[in-house]
């Protein structure tokens, strides 16, 4: 059977049946804890009401979600399907899963099941109190390495004194947000998406829960050290100039040393007479000076290629072809 994108303008039945809930799950090669996945969610969103939809985004996947995803589509419409045209990474999967979402409220979630699928119910509740946004927050990282979590400590720390944004500590992706929140996210066109950052930039009326992450389901992260690492100067990078800043107070203070340094050196000559210079502190000072300018330059060209993918104005996604996905009139 071949399946093509349904596109269209909604009728009025369909916008008057708008879900209460959208829950946005960008997903990578999960076919082995898909089902899963979908018997553990439905459930509890059935407790909040009928109206709901899941918006899953299939980024590239090698393997057969997009078939399974389908599959469930076809036994459950409130299920939608969105396919990309090849993997454009999670942060553009959940950018694209609240593009097309058309609920009141928005959750992205993991589909590994990491993010706790019980939690919604409070979410909602915290919601229906009157917060835009409620936060999922890990109380600890007890699952992750003794690397990992020391690297995000580190970072989360780092960003925040360098940052005029707030990013919570611990805070993923997995959140609930108001439709106004959501309107006002899909107004912001900027290319490399640091999803943290972004939604902590909007402000609302927050609150905050707290839960223990459990371990994978199943299947493994497709996240790697070095893919976190890009990640963070991402976050960096997007939300602070202080990199750039900084170098003109150390080339200050370095320029101030030198002056001492100068200052001394005409002091010996006069009492002593001259010196021959030493080869080695010669060499210490080209390495280190050297070594400064390829590291401003470095920074300088972090923020320079950012520009570049701004300016050249590429989509941040691509859709192949979607199942139960509309668009407004």
């Amino acid at each position: 059977m071949q399946h093509t994108a349904e596109l269209r303008p909604m009728t009025p039945e369909e916008r008057a049946a708008l879900p209460e809930v959208s829950l946005v799950a960008p997903m990578y090669n999960e076919s082995e804890g898909l089902d899963q996945f979908f018997e553990t969610v439905t459930p509890i969103l059935d407790k909040i009401g009928p109206n709901w939809e899941i918006v899953c985004v299939n980024d590239g996947s090698r393997d057969d979600t997009l078939a399974k995803l389908i599959a469930h589509h076809e036994r459950d419409p409130r299920i939608k399907v969105i396919n990309f045209s090849r993997n454009f990474g999670k942060e553009a999967g959940t950018t694209a899963g609240i593009d097309f979402s058309r609920g009141k409220a928005v959750i992205p979630i993991d589909a590994d099941l990491q993010d706790p699928p019980e939690l919604i119910l409070e979410m909602v509740q915290k919601w229906r109190e009157g917060y835009k946004v409620v936060l999922a927050t890990r109380s600890e990282r007890k699952e992750d390495t003794w690397v990992k979590r020391h690297s995000a400590l580190m970072f989360y720390r780092l960003i925040s004194a360098m940052s005029e944004v707030h990013i919570p500590k611990n805070t993923g992706d997995f959140r609930l947000m108001d439709r106004q929140v959501v309107d006002t996210l899909k107004k912001l066109p900027e290319k490399t998406r640091f999803m943290k950052g972004i939604f902590a930039w909007l402000g609302f009326p927050t609150t905050t829960i707290y839960f223990e992450r459990p371990a994978r389901f199943a299947g493994q992260t497709s996240w790697n050290y070095w893919k976190l690492w890009r990640f963070a100067l991402d976050g960096i990078f997007a939300f602070t100039t202080l990199p750039l800043q900084v170098w003109t107070y150390l080339g200050a203070g370095i320029s101030l040393l030198s002056f001492v340094y100068a200052s001394v050196l005409i002091f010996r000559t006069i009492l002593n007479g001259v010196e021959v210079p030493g080869y080695a502190s010669t060499m210490v000072a080209i390495l280190f000076l050297g070594g400064i300018q390829l590291t401003s330059l470095g920074i300088i060209g972090e923020y320079v290629g950012r520009i570049y993918k701004e300016v050249k104005g590429r989509p941040i996604y691509i859709v192949a072809n979607s199942y139960g996905i509309y668009i407004d009139d």
